[in-house]
């Protein structure tokens, strides 16, 4: 029997480690031989859920095909975003809550998107449509993946189906669903023992917006003033991966999750796409995105209009 590589996107978060955790677990049970691995190391956050409920990160890879033929993805769809071979190997699964974007294959597959919170939600669902236990940690990492997307279920993205989810998990994980999340946010908030290289790449993804390469980024944070203090490094370091992947924009979201709502900087040439997509100036390669909270909901779509439109 093959066995599957299971992985989430580039730059993993909570979502993209612990739905490969998840699933791969759900094909060993459905008669499969599944690892979970990652494309890049844990951020704070998921390094907090992942000692709290005591797993081991998934192993680092940069390649697949030298060691399967067969792969699943979760958590995303886009090419850009996967594993640098993945023109090698067979994907065979894909479950995901994003847009299908550059995505195809030369064989049918099992695919499964929802328009819901999270991947772990909609792994949960399979879990119950196959009548299947979640282990106590598993269900710790799979809450913690929703809590992560959905900024405890106050993003644009949740639906009523995340939250009886969440709540399901909670219990199974045996924590309280709203002191956890919040400690879980408040780890992934402390950014001051991470370099400005890692604020910019730690949750960033490349999209291809009408022939144009354009890049997002999003750190979580209390309160701005902070990560303010650190602007001009931040800017060099976008700039400098904008020369180095000619990316036509690199824009930087960064949320404060506590008062939901979000200020962007801004590198690259494209400086007028996002000015025509939040109808708001850019001042000194900053821009206020009020109420903005959801990448996948509040800023890839409207990009997208304004690249479409060119």
């Amino acid at each position: 029997m093959s066995k599957y590589l299971v992985f989430g996107h580039q730059n993993p978060d909570t979502d993209a480690i612990g739905s490969a955790i998840a699933f791969s677990y759900y094909l060993e049970r459905t008669g499969n031989t599944a690892e979970p691995v990652a494309l890049g190391e844990p951020n704070s956050e998921t390094a907090y859920a992942l000692n709290h409920f005591s797993l081991e990160a998934p192993r680092v890879v940069e390649t697949v095909a030298n060691e399967v033929e067969h792969v699943a993805l979760v958590d995303h769809n886009e090419p850009q975003q996967s594993v640098a071979d993945l023109a090698d190997v067979t994907v065979d699964y894909v479950v995901d809550h994003h847009r299908i974007s550059g995505f195809n294959t030369a064989n049918p597959l099992f695919y499964r998107a929802e328009p819901i919170g999270s991947t772990c939600s909609v792994i949960y669902k399979m879990f119950t449509e196959q009548d299947i236990d979640i282990p106590q940690s598993i269900a710790g990492i799979m809450l913690s993946a929703i809590i992560s997307d959905t900024l405890l279920l106050k993003s644009p993205t949740t639906t009523s189906q995340d939250k009886d989810i969440a709540e399901a998990l909670a219990k199974i994980a045996n924590v309280d669903l709203q002191a956890y999340g919040i400690d879980m946010l408040k780890a992934s908030a402390d950014i001051s023992q991470q370099s400005d290289a890692e604020l910019v790449n730690s949750d960033a993804k490349s999209f291809e917006l009408n022939g144009h390469n354009v890049r997002i980024g999003q750190v979580n944070v209390i309160g701005f003033e902070d990560i303010l203090e650190r602007k001009a490094g931040l800017l060099n370091v976008m700039e400098s991966e904008v020369k180095d992947n000619d990316f036509n924009l690199f824009l930087l979201v960064i949320t404060d999750i506590l008062e939901n709502d979000s200020i962007g900087l801004v590198a690259g040439e494209n400086h007028a796409m996002v000015t025509e997509a939040f109808d708001a100036e850019i001042t000194d390669a900053q821009i206020d995105l009020p109420g903005v909270v959801s990448r996948k909901k509040q800023v890839v779509p409207p990009l997208t209009d304004a690249y479409d439109a060119l």
